[in-house]
């Protein structure tokens, strides 16, 4: 198999994110045809790694096949195109800090479909000490003519009727509940006016405080 190996304009293509806080979330795994999509690849480095040079290798092998193809390589700050088959549809979609290693898939074909390895090896090195690190991390894209329903965005949806529905039915109970507590307090009020009144007014002289002088 004859390899290409384009180098990218740093105009083109790529698209570096600063990330304060790196958190690794896995990648999509269905694609759609003939749209764009990300293969995430989050390494997040350790303290000691900071300085680390790092080496990013993806590969790709398709579906119905045993070949393996290295397909883009990010070295030396320099992201490279490794196979003809992607052509420009591939881009390099990480960060400064070289922590998000993700890349961009244009204009997606089925046969983008298969499985996906994205390789890091970090070379640092204390003094006289150097040590290597290689993390992998493996993904298996699907290709679909028409993107399918989120179920999260479902189950949310009917969570907030949920809620809504509930707050309704607590907001009428304690309507009720303020209303009868007020209803209460004016009959008993009423009462104890209708039994005052009823009292003969001896007995209310009677009992009234007397006054000293």
């Amino acid at each position: 198999m004859v390899t290409h190996l384009l180098i990218i304009t740093p105009l083109l293509c790529i698209v570096h994110l600063s990330h304060q806080v790196c958190v690794d979330v896995p990648s999509e795994t269905e694609a759609v045809l003939g749209k764009s999509m990300k293969l995430t690849c989050i390494d997040c480095r350790k303290r000691e790694e900071v300085k680390a040079k790092t080496l990013v290798e993806w590969s790709f092998m398709p579906d119905g096949s045993r070949n393996t193809t290295h397909i883009f390589k990010y070295e030396y700050d320099t992201p490279i195109r490794l196979d003809s088959a992607f052509e420009r549809r591939i881009c390099w979609n990480g960060s400064q800090d070289l922590q998000d290693l993700s890349i961009w898939i244009e204009n997606v074909t089925y046969s983008d479909s298969g499985f996906y390895q994205c390789t890091v090896k970090r070379d640092f090195q204390f003094g006289y000490f150097r040590h290597n690190i290689t993390n992998i991390k493996n993904i298996t894209l699907t290709v679909i003519e028409k993107a399918s329903g989120d179920p999260t965005a479902l189950y949310s949806e009917i969570m907030m009727y949920v809620l809504l529905v509930f707050l309704t039915f607590w907001l009428l109970v304690e309507m009720v509940y303020c209303y009868r507590k007020i209803s209460k307090s004016d009959e008993q009020a009423q009462d104890t006016a209708t039994n005052y009144l009823a009292v003969p007014s001896e007995q209310k002289d009677t009992t009234a405080a007397p006054v000293t002088e």
